[in-house]
């Protein structure tokens, strides 16, 4: 029996042999990337299990590449995935949207007068969206209607644009 058939099969031997046959090539190969070692692991192994969902599906029948190939293109697929969702991912938890009109905040922290800085630099377009957002926390669709944005997915665009700039403004001055 060939091994697409014992792995199409679910025969647990192949699927071990195949799994730990090509994991050292790997994670050879995804070392160009930046991911630690467990990382990399956890892919492969999520690359393995799609491969055999594949192939027991029946989905791979009329593959023109090798498994190993195919496999390896599943698995930058995946670390590029990844990677798209790091960069979606804005970590606000060292950025601290502070109260820019409360005249009762007797004495600012040196944080807070980095972020007012930064705030101010900011556009006024930019200004406004932030300040709708977190400090009157305005829903998306009020601060379309306020700010006659035509499209919700522009508005998000522009507030994570606003946020990286303020990120980057208080990084500078920090």
């Amino acid at each position: 029996m060939k091994q697409i058939d014992l792995l199409k099969s679910g025969n647990q031997l192949a699927l071990k042999a195949f799994y730990g046959e090509h994991k050292s090539a790997f994670l050879f190969f995804g070392n160009r990337y930046d991911l630690g070692q467990e990382e990399l692991t956890d892919v492969y192994q999520d690359a393995c299990i799609v491969l055999f969902e594949k192939l027991k599906a029946g989905k791979l029948d009329d593959i023109n590449s090798s498994l190993k190939t195919y496999l390896f293109g599943i698995g930058k697929n995946l670390i590029f995935k990844r990677f798209k969702q790091k960069a979606k991912t804005v970590d606000l938890e060292n950025i601290e949207i502070v109260n820019f009109e409360d005249p009762f905040e007797e004495e600012e922290t040196l944080e807070e007068r980095r972020m007012r800085a930064a705030f101010v630099k900011l556009g006024g377009q930019c200004q406004e969206v932030l300040r709708l957002f977190y400090y009157e926390e305005k829903s998306l669709d009020e601060i379309m209607s306020i700010l006659t944005y035509k499209d919700k997915n522009v508005l998000k665009s522009q507030k994570s644009r606003c946020m990286k700039q303020l990120k980057a403004l208080v990084k500078k001055n920090g």
